[in-house]
């Protein structure tokens, strides 16, 4: 449910902590399920229903605790009352095996405000709770409507500690009720020196993401058109997918690029990271970013990256070393100009890939991540 949490778990693990893990599993499949006919929805009810309850992944035990809530749209705020009753169940078995000393919960909505909700109901968690804020929650559900922004500053407020994923959004949190906040940045591996990133064919731009409009593929397809005349064999590949695929797919066709753009759909994990460092140069202007893993993946691999100038993330990253350059938002020119200044001069390509591979071996390591997340439960412990 969110490849970050599952890695910071295991970097927590590695790091020392003893971790067990339940997912809020909500067993309403999203709106576009139904969209897709009534059989499509009823199957993926089935599915989710059928979901085994108790997994292993990665060496870590893990309880899927189901819920039912209403649409998404009007009451996300309250998904965390909702899934309250099962979640406190859930606990009190664990609780029964494992000895657990604090709770973590990744986002205030809906994990936070349930663990909160459990708290106040029982006294099973008379015990510290940590709250992760990945971005959602201070960008998205606090601006939503009242509702959210209450929510959210409770959930936030009855944290012993709030971990962000950087320092703009450690900010936000505290603007939202949170007390007190620690930066702790996720992750990539960092493969061997010895192996370098595969290059094959033509100079390609690849993005990993969502396929939303904050996202700004939209902006890249722009830049290739244009690029197209100093450099003919340029390609795009796309990773992921989401509500904007139809229209970008219409774009690239009336930009008359459509044969250079390849669309690879949602991947594993692993097999996006592959793709996008099979690639020349990892392009992602996207807005309202958080953190950024996508970034920090690619550069990891010897990939140049291009950013959003003003996004906490982005912005932090850049700040750390070389390797992520930054262009204003919405700037199709300079992103253009960025991008050709890469692609025409190999010398400077290759050293900015090194530059980048060793940002990310310096500052953005899971074995780092692991070391400060579990620096952060003993600091709440003591």
């Amino acid at each position: 449910m969110g490849i970050w949490a599952h890695r910071q778990a295991l970097a927590a693990r590695d790091a020392g902590a003893e971790v067990r893990v339940l997912v809020l599993h909500r067993l309403v499949p999203p709106r576009a399920s139904f969209a897709a006919g009534p059989a499509n929805a009823v199957g993926e009810l089935t599915a989710r229903a059928r979901e085994p309850r108790s997994q292993v992944r990665d060496g870590i035990p893990v309880t899927y605790v189901p819920f039912v809530s209403p649409p998404r749209q009007r009451s996300y705020a309250t998904w965390g009352a909702w899934a309250a009753p099962t979640l406190g169940l859930a606990l009190r078995r664990l609780r029964s095996s494992f000895s657990f000393e604090l709770v973590h919960a990744h986002n205030a909505v809906p994990a936070g405000d349930a663990v909160r909700h459990v708290r106040t109901g029982v006294r099973l968690l008379e015990l510290p709770v940590v709250v992760s804020v990945h971005g959602g929650d201070v960008l998205y559900t606090a601006g939503r409507d009242k509702a959210g922004a209450e929510t959210v500053a409770r959930a936030l407020g009855a944290a012993q500690l709030v971990l962000a994923n950087s320092q703009g959004i450690a900010d936000l949190s505290r603007a939202h009720g949170a007390g007190e906040t620690r930066v702790v940045h996720l992750g990539a591996d960092v493969p061997e020196a010895t192996r370098p990133p595969r290059r094959d064919g033509a100079p390609r731009l690849v993005t990993v993401g969502h396929l939303v409009a904050r996202k700004r593929h939209a902006d890249v397809l722009r830049a290739l058109a244009v690029l197209g005349r100093r450099h003919p064999t340029l390609r795009y590949a796309i990773v992921g997918d989401g509500p904007q695929r139809i229209a970008l797919e219409g774009l690239a066709t009336r930009l008359d690029i459509a044969e250079r753009v390849e669309f690879h759909g949602q991947l594993a994990p692993g097999q996006a990271i592959e793709q996008a460092r099979r690639c020349t140069l990892f392009v992602m202007p996207s807005t309202e970013e958080a953190f950024g893993v996508a970034y920090i993946e690619a550069m990891a691999g010897g990939l140049p990256a291009i950013g959003c100038r003003g996004e906490p993330g982005p912005e932090e990253i850049a700040a750390a070393g070389d390797g992520l350059v930054l262009v204003p938002p919405g700037d199709i020119e300079r992103l253009t100009q960025r991008i050709d200044e890469l692609l025409s001069d190999p010398h400077r390509l290759r050293e900015v890939g090194q530059r980048a591979r060793a940002t990310v071996a310096s500052h953005f390591t899971w074995e780092r991540c692991g070391r400060q997340t579990l620096a952060a439960y003993e600091h709440v412990l003591r």
